[in-house]
């Protein structure tokens, strides 16, 4: 049964935000997504959820009548307030309070924060993301309790209520390439391996299973020991594809 609600959908162009989206579209009524600019050192995902968006509207024919426009923020601010491996190039490593240097303070909250203006002017009100405390890198912003939290300041700020939806939150990586497997099947799954970027510095060179990626950065390693998990218990709705000649990404 289709939630009348309209959601917006913190889409980055990796995996999980892939996955979240299929799932909104799959439930609400109308789906529009935002996607943030912020000097990261991955700057390719912004050319593959442009990538992901049009193929999702051309084999996915059921959800493009419900996938509504894209919007995207320059946050570059960020990069200039914030000293992290994500939008400086230095080497990716653990810091002393046991998190990699790959955080980004705040980043989860301004992005719900300014997805959540966006939403009150579109009347939009249910906003999704795809932060998950299963399997992720320790990020405080990705915890449940923080975005519960959020929910209720967002609400309370605007006057309006706005749910914060996160459908990965309990989910570990192999359940992710479950979830959008029963959601979009062989093709949504062949589109996230060959098309979404999850990799931290960018490479769209060498070619996984799971996908494109450097293979050692955090996002990489939990994005290919999860397939490789979903693999091993005989989850194989898809067959693995080749990259082309060149070798590279077709978002490229």
């Amino acid at each position: 049964m289709t939630d009348s609600r309209r959601a917006l959908v913190l889409f980055s162009g990796g995996q999980d935000s892939t996955a979240c989206l299929a799932w909104a579209l799959d439930r609400y009524a109308h789906v529009e997504t935002i996607g943030f600019a912020y000097a990261q050192r991955h700057l390719v995902e912004l050319e593959a959820r442009q990538f992901v968006l049009r193929q999702l509207r051309a084999q996915f024919p059921h959800w493009a009548p419900r996938l509504g426009l894209d919007h995207t923020l320059d946050l570059s601010l960020l990069g200039q307030i914030s000293d992290t491996a994500l939008t400086d190039e230095r080497a990716i490593e653990m810091d002393a309070g046991g998190l990699p240097n790959t955080f980004v303070p705040g980043r989860n909250l301004l992005f719900f924060t300014f997805a959540a203006t966006v939403a009150y002017r579109r009347g939009l009100s249910v906003l999704v993301g795809g932060m998950c405390e299963t399997d992720f890198s320790g990020y405080p912003d990705c915890r449940d309790n923080a975005l519960k939290s959020l929910q209720v300041a967002l609400s309370l700020g605007l006057d309006t209520p706005m749910t914060v939806e996160t459908p990965l939150m309990w989910l570990d990586k192999a359940q992710t390439w479950g979830f959008s497997a029963a959601l979009g099947g062989e093709k949504l799954n062949a589109l996230i391996v060959e098309h979404t970027h999850t990799c931290y510095l960018g490479d769209r060179t060498h070619r996984h299973a799971w996908g494109y990626g450097c293979g050692h950065c955090p996002a990489c390693a939990l994005r290919g020991r999860g397939f490789k998990a979903w693999r091993a218990h005989g989850d194989r709705p898809f067959r693995d594809t080749e990259p082309d000649a060149a070798g590279a990404a077709p978002v490229r």
